[in-house]
């Protein structure tokens, strides 16, 4: 498989191991009743942060868990006057390459930097999917080569799925002698047999219903006609095919027949067959509306199906009452469409370039419509993060316009976050990181559950996990000991018991006879 090569790439190819796992810090939490300091137990988020280190943030929690990710990265156009600075030149970016590359960053053409910040952060996305889950990433022609290729190396080039055409507008522009009218969106699977049985079908439209029709009256009702024909020589499928009208019909030249005759013989039997109104007519086999759960996903995506940039633009306008508030957002109708075709009703949907927030107003406009519990997760790097991105979304659960273009709230709720201090610095914990942090951090690499309430007679039990009761012995005032004095406070009953602490002076034979399983603080706690 062919390998893309670029300036900086050895520097960030292992560079998500080396992020440090940094705590999410709710700061508020907002539903019916606004915003309030008290946490509503929303799962919806919008977190402020760098992306990177947000989504190191989300793996002991979601890893393995999110259905959907959808992005919008930066295309790399060399306009420096978007608000999301297209050219990847934003401060922070070139910060960060200037620390994780070196020197040698200095050097790199736009390319090679967009390569550079897009390759770990696509790393960790591939990480948070479900097995069944796709990625959806949408692009232009700058930078669609070079994606398809680390996306081939990071996904697998067997979980390609499809590149799909979106046509964003509805007219060309005029000024230009080849005016683009599409972008792409590349799908790709976390693992294509899991997902093969997980793509649903498109809702028939209008038009696709008007295609049926019952000129017999067929008891089945409506019905389309398909070609019989397959192409390639099958010798036990060049039968003849004599119609009701005495006509009779042999595959053409480098076709047969769909079937072998006796499956078409029993088909016809039950009128599955269309020859025409006279009966003498190419023999067709019918489709009926009635078995059909829907459309197969087609990879051209029009304007007038998913929406189109102006339609996107007219949003953001209603919803703020400014046409200036944000570039190039996305319209709602297009990630309605990824949504509908790669979630469940209950699925998780991530969006780390959240922008505008469009990603996260699908969702509650598809679980207002089907009364679905999808949850959106948004990352948002700028500091637009909360007057753009989460005011979005309070209206539009709230409800937003006037006049004839109001339109009624979706309810729903979510919680703000942003990016706090690092678990660990260097070797060691965080002495700023809340204690209930770090015990949450643990349980969960341990459980991939969250702790329990501690209990007053045992304050440092995290829980009980399939058998196995889970301390963690930490005092940030004093060294803490796994001693028989530490043991006669352990009130659980378990089958066995892993203990974090700072020492141990139990024997090898004490912990076995106890069933206890020793974990060195800081040592041993698990790194992502």
């Amino acid at each position: 498989m062919p390998i893309l090569e670029w300036t900086g790439k050895e520097k960030v190819i292992n560079h998500h191991l080396e992020v440090p796992y940094r705590v999410l810090e709710r700061q508020y939490s907002f539903d019916k009743g606004g915003c309030h300091e008290k946490d509503n137990g929303s799962e919806n988020m919008i977190i402020h942060g760098d992306n990177l280190s947000a989504l190191k943030s989300l793996l002991p929690r979601y890893e393995g868990r999110v259905k959907c990710i959808y992005i919008d990265p930066p295309y790399n156009t060399g306009n420096e006057n978007w608000v999301y600075n297209d050219a990847v030149n934003d401060p922070r970016i070139k910060k960060w390459l200037g620390e994780v590359v070196g020197k040698e960053g200095e050097d790199l053409s736009r390319h090679d930097k967009w390569l550079c910040m897009m390759y770990p952060r696509l790393k960790l996305l591939q990480r948070l999917l479900a097995d069944d889950g796709a990625i959806f990433i949408s692009i232009d022609d700058n930078e669609q080569a070079n994606l398809k290729l680390i996306c081939n190396e990071i996904f697998g080039k067997r979980n390609f799925v499809a590149q799909v055409v979106w046509q964003k507008r509805t007219s060309p522009d005029m000024r230009k002698r080849f005016s683009t009218g599409h972008e792409y969106i590349f799908v790709y699977a976390k693992n294509i047999e899991f997902l093969n049985n997980a793509i649903n079908l498109l809702t028939l439209g209008k038009s696709d219903i008007a295609k049926y029709k019952n000129p017999d009256n067929d008891p089945r009702g409506p019905w389309t006609s398909t070609d019989y024909t397959a192409q390639g020589y099958r010798p036990n499928q060049m039968y003849t095919i004599t119609t009701p009208g005495g006509k009779k019909y042999t595959p053409s030249d480098g076709h047969c027949w769909k079937n072998i005759e006796e499956v078409y013989l029993e088909q016809l039997t039950e009128g599955r067959f269309w020859f025409g109104n006279d009966g003498n007519g190419v023999p067709r086999r019918k489709t009926y509306l009635s078995e059909r759960e829907g459309r197969n996903v087609w990879t051209w995506w029009t304007n007038s199906e998913v929406g189109h940039t102006q339609e996107a633009t007219k949003e953001a306008t209603v919803i703020f009452g400014s046409k200036t508030i944000f570039d190039y957002p996305k319209p709602v109708r297009l990630i309605q469409r990824i949504i509908q075709i790669a979630t469940d009703s209950d699925s998780i949907i991530l969006d780390s370039f959240a922008g505008s927030g469009t990603t996260a107003h699908a969702v509650l406009n598809m679980n207002k419509t089907d009364g679905g519990r999808r949850k959106f997760i948004l990352i948002e790097m700028m500091d637009y993060a909360e007057s753009i991105t989460a005011e979005r979304i309070k209206r539009v659960i709230n409800g937003y316009g006037s006049g004839k273009q109001t339109v009624p709230g979706t309810g729903g709720d979510f919680s703000y976050y942003e990016l706090g201090e690092p678990l660990m610095t260097g070797d060691n914990l965080n002495e700023n990181v809340g204690v209930d942090k770090i015990r949450e951090y643990v349980y969960f690499m341990e459980t991939r559950h969250c702790p329990d309430v501690s209990k007053e007679d045992e304050p440092y039990l995290l829980g009980v996990h399939i058998g196995m009761a889970y301390y963690f012995y930490y005092d940030r005032e004093k060294i803490t000991t796994l001693n028989r004095e530490f043991l006669h406070t352990v009130k659980t009953k378990a089958d066995g018991y892993v203990i974090y602490a700072d020492l141990c002076t139990l024997s090898g034979a004490e912990l076995a006879r106890f069933h206890i399983t020793f974990k060195k603080i800081p040592r041993d706690i698990s790194k992502l």
